[in-house]
């Protein structure tokens, strides 16, 4: 595919962000018992398109949006190197459009970004029993950093 272009994301994007969200959450749905259930939204998605401090694109082949993803700036602990850091989300690209580089795209695009901001630290999170994400991940260079753990008390 190579007519593919990462483009920032629009208002009237929103229909089929809001899709991709809905998507995004039923596949991370096996991996998260802590979800709550239907309706439920991660983002405020028109927020974020709107917001110019946080980096909302999505990828488009010829009409038609392929994928998207954010970047915003996030302050990091105060024990870490960095002040700052870009913290990348909303990472989606439906599945029969997987396997053709989009998110490595969209990735790029959102380091740039990063970059053009001077941060120089990107994380992102991704549930580790979902193994093709964390492929993806490290095809762009991410690594593994932290395993956050939890308990369940009633």
């Amino acid at each position: 595919m190579e007519n593919i272009i990462v483009r920032d994301a629009v208002l009237d994007d929103l229909p089929v962000l809001l899709e991709f969200e809905q998507e995004l959450i039923k596949a991370e749905r096996p991996f998260d018992p802590t979800i709550q259930p239907d309706p439920v939204n991660y983002y405020s998605l028109s927020d974020y398109v709107a917001d110019e401090r946080i980096k909302v694109v999505v990828a488009q082949a010829d009409n038609t949006i392929v994928g998207s993803g954010y970047a915003l700036r996030k302050r990091a602990r105060p024990y870490l190197d960095h002040k700052e850091y870009a913290y990348l989300g909303f990472m989606y690209v439906p599945p029969e459009y997987r396997g053709k580089g989009i998110n490595q795209r969209i990735i790029q695009t959102l380091m740039d970004w990063a970059r053009e901001q001077q941060l120089d630290e990107v994380r992102l999170t991704v549930y580790q029993d979902n193994i093709p994400a964390i492929k993806a991940y490290e095809k762009s260079g991410f690594q593994s950093h932290l395993n956050e753990m939890r308990i369940r008390l009633k």
